[in-house]
């Protein structure tokens, strides 16, 4: 009777332990919307999709910032996927013994360094290097939109460069865990049936697909709340433009740079209106992915346990 008793009492606590998450971010959306009713109230929809931010006129349209923040973590998800993918399989597949742990303990240093150093790394050496690349690009190339603007080395491209270097360790960490995590009789198979190295290890990437999805999602949902290390080479400029070059902006930047500044309450409502917008973003981009990754699986019949420090892939 105590034993049963003890075993309810332990399942109650650990439930709770758990709901408390959950009221986290119920707390979270609910302070969010409480404190940017009054922007909410005035712009409605037309809040997502307005381009023009003035607050000395009180205008205020979020569309700028929305598309900066996807434009830039989705440049930055192209640029550092292959990448990622590249070091994972060096790592778990091909690299010597004696330097593995060299090198996965230097990519790991990458996630361990401050953002705001980034940024100023990007200042200093990224963006005249950038600003050099923009010089050399061609004429007939300069009249297409992804190319046009001014070549001031800050823009788009930089602060997409900058995210992808930080997204990199998050996405290969996750996805050596998971080649690591993947049967060595799935590979001794290839073998088996006269498959080269390079054939095994694509073996091993199709068996861990769903969990290396998983790991470029996470990434990606880095990159979606970035804030100083871009703000710092983006340019700060409001505008919804294709260019590489040209300066834009991001819904963290603009609230990180704006909201000490913020005396009127409509200005700060609007400022805290696209921190909610940021919060939706980001818990529907993780839904889609978890809906992803669950329809593969029921392809697959395998499962994929999420994990903070990585994700694992097992047989159901």
């Amino acid at each position: 009777m105590t034993r049963s008793r003890d075993d309810g009492m332990f399942r109650f606590t650990t439930a709770a332990f758990a709901a408390v998450v959950l009221l986290i971010v119920i707390a979270i959306g609910v302070e969010l919307w409480r404190q940017s009713f009054l922007s909410i109230e005035k712009f409605g929809l037309h809040f997502w999709t307005g381009t023009i931010w003035n607050p000395v006129s009180g205008q205020f349209g979020a569309l700028p910032f929305i598309w900066g923040t996807l434009y830039s973590s989705i440049l930055a998800l192209i640029i550092a996927t292959p990448i990622s993918l590249g070091i994972a399989v060096f790592i778990s597949e091909l690299s010597p013994q004696m330097l593995r742990q060299p090198l996965t303990y230097l990519t790991e240093l990458l996630a361990a360094i401050p953002s705001i150093v980034y940024g100023l790394w990007g200042i200093f050496v990224l963006t005249p290097i950038v600003r050099k690349l923009e010089l050399a690009v061609p004429d007939p190339l300069k009249k297409l939109p992804l190319f046009s603007g001014p070549p001031l080395g800050v823009g788009m491209g930089t602060a997409a460069l900058i995210l992808a270097i930080m997204v990199v360790p998050f996405t290969s960490s996750v996805a050596r865990e998971i080649l690591k995590n993947v049967p060595m009789a799935q590979r001794e198979a290839a073998y088996a049936l006269g498959s080269t190295r390079w054939e095994a290890i694509k073996v091993a990437l199709g068996y861990g697909k769903s969990g290396i999805i998983g790991a470029v999602m996470l990434g990606f949902g880095r990159a979606l709340g970035e804030t100083m290390a871009v703000t710092m080479v983006i340019g700060n400029n409001p505008q919804v433009s294709a260019s590489l070059f040209a300066p834009q902006y991001t819904m963290a930047a603009v609230i990180a740079n704006e909201f000490t500044e913020a005396a009127d309450e409509l200005y700060l409502h609007a400022l805290i209106e696209i921190g909610l917008l940021l919060f939706i973003i980001t818990i529907a981009v993780n839904a889609l992915s978890r809906l992803f990754i669950w329809s593969m699986q029921k392809r697959t019949g395998r499962t994929v346990i999420l994990r903070p420090a990585a994700i694992e892939e097992v047989a159901a």
